[in-house]
């Protein structure tokens, strides 16, 4: 049986060993999934509200050892990694337990004597989840627990570099009485992947992960007639008008360039600000990023930890070469951050000025701890900039006028907007994106439409 490592990016020791799941378990998986749907699909919504409830109890009780996990096998600092469980993915699933009864209901028609009509959701059978590993709770909680109260049965595929996550939703799912088949998981290839999403037995498909992923998943999909939701990452853009409240703006634009090393879809990837307030904010985010500590990320105050994998790493410091090689200037001087080390996943933050669009840093994905910043001269030139991307899954403004921040927002090509606010997920809101950052809809009310069909209901009760 054939079987991978995980590599820790911690101090490259092998954390976890895992077998591949094998033809005939993926087999078993599907067949089980199919058959317990028939049963979970009749299951009162309140009991399966009261199951979810359970697991999400599970998670938050174990939440440290979570981290724990996460930070062996990711390298996020363990002073953030028990919050992925704390904070966003209970407060995912919470507001998706809360939005079920509302959003599964039946939808009302006007009245006509002499008949009952009404459109209900009916789940749709199968969803295979292929999650990633960057926020590999967060991103695949947006899925797996409003698919299993709408009534669907969840296969759920986790990156290889973080399979405890998968197993720690099995868990939890077992402690809650979830029957069995309801909820599984496997360790597979990409070859195996595309083989499930072409089965008849899956019916969804949602998939978090690079724009290539999301050709593959569309390619296995292409001859069936099913769906599937794409997240496919971002450029994401910030723009800092004359009249923002600067402190702030500098405090959270670091953080959400670099927190979690910068490995992160919604992230902020380009800077634009105003040219009557560029000096001062990038001074300000020089003298904030100068007093990060990039360090082992099982010390406590460390804020930047390794990244995935020392390829990853490589790819970021070739942008950055690559940049400076163009004319750009990079303003963080990396031997203040004595673990950044070549070879290795350890990468000092980096600012960089003097950047156009010319350049990789400002038009591809760089998904790592540095950010360029331009001067601009005003909203028209931003709100140009802010779209020339392929992408568009989130976008910021930060001003102290919320009716620019409106109109702004109107010619913004992006699934999200934020007024002084960035890298967050509302989970009453529509989490979606635009051009390549993929298509669909997860969290909100409107996350459940999905992972239901619209089923009619047309009843002649009398005069017949």
């Amino acid at each position: 049986m054939k079987t991978f490592q995980v590599i820790s990016p911690v101090d490259g020791s092998v954390y976890v060993e895992r077998e591949y799941s094998t033809a005939t378990q993926i087999e078993s998986i599907l067949a089980n999934a199919k058959a317990a749907q028939k049963m979970w699909k009749n299951v009162p919504l309140r009991e399966r509200i009261t199951i979810c409830e359970r697991a999400l109890d599970y998670f938050l009780t174990h939440a440290d050892a979570i981290g724990e996990e996460l930070t062996w096998q990711m390298g996020r600092p363990i002073g953030y990694t028990p919050n992925e469980i704390r904070r966003g993915f209970q407060e995912r699933a919470r507001y998706m337990i809360q939005a079920a009864i509302g959003a599964l209901s039946d939808v009302p028609v006007s009245e006509k004597e002499g008949f009952q009509r009404f459109i209900r959701r009916e789940a749709l059978g199968t969803v295979f989840v292929v999650a990633p590993w960057n926020y590999p709770y967060l991103t695949s909680v947006n899925v797996v627990i409003p698919a299993i109260l709408a009534g669907n049965t969840v296969i759920l595929k986790h990156a290889q570099q973080t399979p405890l996550c998968a197993e720690r939703y099995a868990a939890a799912f077992k402690a809650a009485g979830l029957p069995e088949g309801v909820f599984q998981y496997l360790h597979t290839t990409h070859d195996y992947v595309a083989r499930m999403i072409a089965d008849p037995r899956v019916d969804f498909v949602a998939f978090t992960g690079s724009v290539s992923g999301g050709h593959a998943v569309q390619r296995a999909a292409a001859e069936r007639f099913i769906a599937t939701g794409l997240e496919l990452g971002g450029k994401d853009p910030a723009y800092v008008r004359a009249d923002a409240p600067l402190a702030f703006a500098v405090e959270n634009l670091v953080d959400g360039a670099l927190f979690n090393s910068g490995q992160s879809c919604c992230g902020i990837e380009r800077i634009y600000v105003h040219e009557k307030v560029y000096d001062e904010f990038v001074q300000g985010a020089v003298a904030l990023v100068n007093q990060y500590i990039l360090g082992n990320p099982l010390e406590a105050g460390v804020h930047l930890g390794p990244m995935v994998r020392t390829s990853a790493a490589e790819f970021v410091r070739g942008q950055i070469r690559e940049a400076v090689s163009q004319g750009a200037d990079a303003l963080i001087d990396p031997s203040g951050f004595p673990l950044n080390q070549v070879g290795t996943p350890y990468l000092a933050p980096q600012l960089l000025v003097n950047v156009n669009h010319s350049m990789r840093i400002m038009n591809e994905e760089t998904f790592g701890p540095a950010v360029g910043i331009m001067k601009v001269s005003g909203d028209e030139e931003a709100i140009r900039l802010m779209n020339d991307s392929d992408y568009g899954l989130t976008a910021s403004v930060w001003t102290s006028d919320a009716d620019a921040a409106l109109h702004i927002g109107n010619q913004i090509e992006t699934g999200t907007w934020f007024m002084n606010r960035c890298d967050y997920l509302d989970p009453e809101l529509a989490w979606t994106g635009v051009k390549d950052s993929g298509r669909g809809c997860t969290l909100s009310a409107l996350g459940y439409e999905a992972l239901t069909r619209p089923k009619s209901f047309h009843l002649r009760v009398d005069g017949y």
